[in-house]
């Protein structure tokens, strides 16, 4: 066979096939959602706060998400933000008793308020809801502030009572686990409530007779708010429950 020159069209034709392989991917690229995980604490310290964040990294790469964690509160600046889509906080929590405990403060909040504003989210993870007793913007945006809880990590029986959430889909209807179970002041109650915990199911029962909300999220501030306030212990981040339940938040607050 005599082989032959490529002609000008061809030629072109080429290049605009591998340039229509080539582009789709660059575009993906150029769309990967970037979370940013935040874990610093000036309050009680979570032992389980390394396992919290490196499950969000795990999940983020399965995600195909750009994940960068830090614990440096000087990354809150309108600047920096601006290149995230989401932030993760992980028991980011402030001492109530010490308002100088808190790092949201001046141009810090400006900058948080801002980033939902520009309709990006925000994703609390167990202690983010014992943080900033001192600003009840935070307070609102969380939905709620940490007040008590029963000693240790007691069995209980956790409910799904909204199935049509990412965060929820695939997850049972009941599930009994051990965690810290967390009792909240301040709650909204227009918060969409994704799960509930039976307190008569904990350890050897608690007194109240009315589901206790542990998983719900909002629009809040121009942005999507997911709190999740399981994951007390670290083995809890390798639970499928867990990193279930942190996969769909994710997937909200990014809202893409």
């Amino acid at each position: 066979m005599i082989s032959r020159p490529l002609t000008g069209s061809i030629v072109y034709a080429l290049g605009l096939a591998l340039g229509m392989l080539w582009m789709p991917a660059t575009a993906a690229a150029a769309e990967k959602a970037r979370v940013l995980v935040y874990s610093g604490s000036t309050g009680y310290r979570h032992d389980s706060i390394p396992a919290g964040v490196e499950a969000v990294k795990s999940i983020g790469a399965k995600a195909g998400y750009v994940v960068e964690a830090t614990e440096d509160p000087e990354i809150f600046t309108a600047e920096k933000l601006k290149t995230f889509d989401v932030i993760v906080f992980v028991s980011t929590t402030t001492d109530p008793k010490k308002p100088e405990s808190e790092w949201f403060t001046g141009p810090r909040r400006d900058a948080l308020q801002g980033f939902l504003k520009d309709g990006k989210g925000v994703v609390g993870l167990h202690a983010a809801g014992d943080s900033h007793y001192h600003w009840g913007w935070y307070g609102k945006m969380i939905g709620g502030y940490f007040e008590r809880h029963p000693k240790g990590t007691p069995k209980g029986v956790l409910t799904v009572v909204d199935a049509k959430h990412p965060a929820t889909a695939t997850l049972p209807k009941t599930i009994e686990r051990n965690d810290e179970w967390y009792y909240y002041k301040d709650f909204d109650p227009t918060m969409r409530v994704l799960v509930t915990v039976d307190p008569a199911t904990i350890g050897e029962g608690e007194a109240d007779v009315n589901p206790n909300a542990v998983v719900w999220c909002h629009d809040y501030g121009g942005g999507r708010v997911f709190y999740n306030g399981l994951g007390h212990t670290s083995e809890s981040y390798s639970e499928p429950y867990m990193v279930t339940l942190i996969s769909g938040g994710l997937k909200y607050a990014i809202g893409k």
